[in-house]
């Protein structure tokens, strides 16, 4: 893609490109007179010194010339140069003001969290870990920054399908800085299988299970973009390129617009831990993970606070993940929440970001 400095660039090339190639033709050409004796007819007033005088006068028009188109050069060059300067701080002011824009959004996205508590910044990635404490419940909030899209994948268990592990020993296997637990499962035979459609390095690991029961899919595309909903067929979601992902139920907000939490998961159970993803327009992620003691409906967040916190926050897509006992939030190699368990549990698939 040609910018507006390089096209400045090629227009002077070729304005100045004819007064260069004049200046090479006068420095390199050597003009050899020669008299033919025999045939010059030479008048009485046509004399060695007429003809000297001559050949003096060309000479002098030619460095004339050559005086003119050197100076013409030099004009040209200068002007170049201040062009080149005026088109390199209109580009700098221009990209300046288109920023702005984006900064302005993240302080006022920032603002409705408050202060971090803790940060980390790479050249890949940044994460804020914030306090939430609306008054009914507490928990933490991480509002994540991918710089690279690389710098958020979702691990699988070690030894593949009905493998598990704890959210921390993802962390740790991976070399992350940060993880969250992500879809549910299913026990069977003394193994943990993920829940429906699962998607790892871009292939799905057990095939497309079209969207049942309120499950909803949800995970990053190959552009780093955070997608989810429900989809009943394969096409639908293959065409938004999936990363990876896992499945779990409900879906919070959809473009903006809260979505109707299914009865059956109002109330089963009512208050709960919860873990929570969301994306911003401007494509940053926001985690949510509310605290509780226990899972039996007395303690932690209901899906309907957790949804409207997410709204007041200005997310616009969001996602209930795995919750109750398996709900975990690593930062900086450290378990941040208190597991309603006593101590975290093995889940077959993490959300891990890495520095």
């Amino acid at each position: 893609m040609i910018t507006p400095v390089k096209r400045v660039n090629r227009f002077f090339m070729l304005v100045t490109a004819p007064f260069i190639g004049l200046l090479l033709c006068l420095s390199l050409y050597r003009p050899s007179l020669t008299l033919d004796l025999e045939t010059q007819r030479f008048s009485p007033s046509a004399g060695p010194v007429q003809l000297t005088s001559g050949i003096k006068g060309q000479l002098d028009r030619a460095q004339t010339s050559a005086a003119y188109t050197s100076k013409s050069v030099s004009a040209s060059a200068k002007l170049y140069q201040e062009t080149t300067a005026a088109m390199n701080a209109l580009v700098d002011k221009t990209m300046t003001q288109a920023g702005r824009p984006a900064s302005i959004y993240n302080r006022r996205i920032t603002a409705k969290l408050g202060f971090p508590y803790d940060v980390i910044n790479s050249s890949r990635i940044r994460i804020e870990l914030y306090r939430v404490n609306p008054g009914d419940y507490t928990g933490y909030a991480m509002k994540i920054k991918l710089k690279d899209k690389a710098a958020m994948t979702m691990s699988f268990g070690q030894e593949g399908p009905g493998s598990s592990e704890t959210t921390l020993q993802a962390v740790n296997r991976y070399g992350a800085v940060a993880g969250i637990n992500a879809g549910g499962f299913a026990d069977q035979d003394g193994r943990r299988y993920p829940l429906s459609t699962t998607i790892v390095e871009g292939q799905y690991v057990n095939g497309f299970e079209s969207s049942y029961k309120d499950l909803s899919f949800v995970g990053l595309s190959k552009e780093g973009r955070l997608i989810g909903g429900k989809f009943y067929r394969r096409e639908q979601l293959d065409k938004l390129e999936p990363a990876f992902g896992a499945s779990f139920v409900p879906v919070l907000l959809q473009d903006g617009f809260k979505t109707e939490i299914p009865v059956k998961w109002e109330t089963s159970p009512r208050r709960a831990p919860r873990t929570a993803i969301g994306r911003y327009k401007d494509d940053q992620l926001l985690i949510i993970v509310a605290e509780g003691y226990n899972e039996s409906g007395s303690s932690g967040a209901t899906l309907e606070e957790l949804q409207d916190r997410l709204y007041q926050m200005g997310v616009t897509d969001a996602y209930n993940l795995d919750g109750g006992g398996s709900s975990s939030l690593i930062f900086d190699g450290k378990v941040v929440n208190r597991p309603s368990d006593g101590t975290l549990r093995r889940v077959p698939t993490s959300f891990l970001f890495f520095k």
